[in-house]
Order: structure tokens, then sequence, then C-alpha cells
């Protein structure tokens, strides 16, 4: 008999596993919860600065004496309710009350019509003893007026042109703005669309609201800028509606000449660089003036130098 022979067995094989190990699990864990959070504070800190708490009133022009009306009137677009004062100005013996040109102020970024760090009020005084008509109003989500989003100008133009509509209706005459930062920006944007705006001061506005929060939303955040202003800029505007590449003080500019603007800007502006100002002052130099100062902090150059301010707002608008 053949012997049987042997049968040789194949050795098995470890069966593959697609799990990853366990390093790797943890570190992409960590990655997914990182992502989320940074998405997360990002959603959070975007809707705390688009919905500012508004600013109550803690003033009025009766602590200067001044005569002043309250007034509402409409955003030109939206229809909220927007309030206001409207303080007139003194008309000296033998003076036209018509001569001299209405001025509509515009606040900034979470401020109200007292534009308190820059002392609007005082300044309106200073105005109306000159014989200057002066409406101060509240933007949207500002002092005493409607709404609940402030979107850095692109809705504030509106509110703007708004004013302009109860100024010429119920003041008609020669017009200019005096905006201060968001409120510069914004009183540009809202010439650019409204001729009946003969001239515009424009104190420490940002020349493009897009271009300028990539590069200092942190100021107003208090985030570091990678990786959150990229995230805040692409969540936000969508979330509320608004396309900040509109908010174009650069383009504006160029629709607004040859009409003159006056800016003013301090070159040692912490929250929005003087650049900005002569970025916009150098398209038209024929047209435009530019003044810069050494005021300490942001839209604040009133306060130190009013005797100098009064004189170099007036003579501009005495060329309107």
């Amino acid at each position: 008999m053949k012997p049987t022979p042997a049968i040789s067995r194949a050795p098995r094989r470890r069966r593959s596993t697609s799990r990853s190990p366990l390093w790797l699990r943890i570190v992409l864990g960590l990655l997914a919860v990182a992502v989320i959070a940074c998405i997360g504070i990002s959603v959070y800190v975007g809707w705390k600065l688009s919905h500012p708490v508004p600013k109550a009133l803690d003033d009025s022009p009766e602590r200067l004496g001044l005569a002043y009306e309250n007034v509402q009137f409409p955003s030109r677009e939206g229809g909220l309710t927007l309030k206001g004062w409207y303080l007139p100005g003194k008309v000296t013996e033998g003076e036209g009350a018509a001569v001299k040109p209405n001025i509509i102020m515009a606040h900034g970024y979470k401020n109200n019509r007292l534009q308190k760090s820059a002392e609007a009020l005082s300044l309106a005084k200073d105005l109306t003893d000159r014989g200057y008509s002066v409406l101060m109003f509240d933007f949207r989500n500002a002092g005493e007026s409607e709404g609940n989003v402030t979107s850095i100008g692109y809705y504030e133009k509106h509110d703007l042109l708004g004013a302009i509509d109860w100024m010429n209706k119920n003041h008609p005459g020669k017009l200019a703005l005096l905006g201060f930062s968001m409120g510069a920006s914004t009183s540009l944007l809202a010439a650019a669309e409204e001729p009946s705006v003969l001239g515009v001061v424009a104190d420490s506005p940002f020349n493009h609201l897009t271009r300028y929060l990539k590069d200092n939303l942190p100021v107003w955040s208090n985030l570091p800028n990678f990786p959150f202003t990229p995230l805040i800029l692409s969540i936000l505007p969508p979330m509320i509606g608004v396309d900040t590449d509109q908010v174009d003080g650069l383009a504006a500019v160029n629709r607004i000449y040859p009409r003159p603007v006056l800016f003013i800007h301090s070159t040692k502006d912490p929250s929005i660089p003087y650049s900005n100002s002569e970025s916009m002052w150098e398209k038209h130099k024929d047209k435009f003036e530019l003044w810069t100062t050494e005021a300490e902090g942001h839209a604040k150059n009133y306060p130190p130098l009013k005797a100098e301010y009064v004189q170099r707002v007036t003579a501009f608008l005495e060329k309107l």
C-alpha cells in the first residue's frame, strides 16, 4: 500500500481591517471638535457683532440750550421707523436761513445720534450757532429707532436716504452730510445715489467693507484673524442678507465726483487706518480734500481740535 501523501496547508492570512489606528481616530476626532468649536464661536461672535444692544439716549439738546424738534421718518427701504432731532440753525441779523446748507449727521457703529466719543452734540451746537440746521438721527438698531440688525453700511444707506428724503421734504435747500466712521462710509454710499447731496464730510471712514474686515475684524471681534475672520465673513453675511462687497466707498466716490468730499482722519486711528481715507482722496484730488490729524482714538478728531475742526468744516460747507 502506497503511503498517503502529506497535505500541505498554506498559512492562514490575518483578516485585514479597515479600522484606522486609535491615535489617528483620536486626532481626527479632536480636529472635528476644533472645527465645530471654531464655527460655533464664529457664528456667535458674528451674530453679536451684527446685533449689538442699542445704546439708550442719555443726553439732549436741552442741556446745551438748543432749540430742537423730535422727528421720525421711514427708512427709504424696509419701512423701519427712524427717530432723531432737527436742530434749526440760528439766523443772524440780515442773513437768510436758506443761505447755508442743511446738514445731516450720521453716527458710527455701536453708537447712536449722540456719537458721544466725538461729542457730536457739541459739534451740532457749534454748527447751529453759525446758522447751519442739523438733523441728528439714529440708524436702525440704534438709539430710539426700530430694527434689530446692524449691517455696517449695507442697510444703513437706506436709512440715511430716508433722512435725506425727510430733510428735502420738510426743509428744502442745500444739503450736506457729515458722518463718523460707519456713518462716514454710509454717507459716501448715500451721496453716490442721491444727487441732492452737494458735499460730504467723512470723518474716519473705511474704504471697502470686505477688504477692511479681512484685515481689521479682530479689532471688533477680539478673536485671532485666523481662522475666525474667514469663517465669520463666509458665514455671517449670507445669514443676515448682506453683501459686504456692495459697501464700497472707493466706487462710491467715483459716482460722487465732481461733488466735493472732505476726508478727516487721524494718523493714530487704531480702528480704521487713515490709509482708508487717503485711498479715496487720491482718486479725485482736484475736488476732494484730506485733513489728517494726530488725535488719539478712533473718530475723535473734534474734541481736541474743536476750533480748527469747525473752521475746516464750515470753510468746506461755505463752498457748496
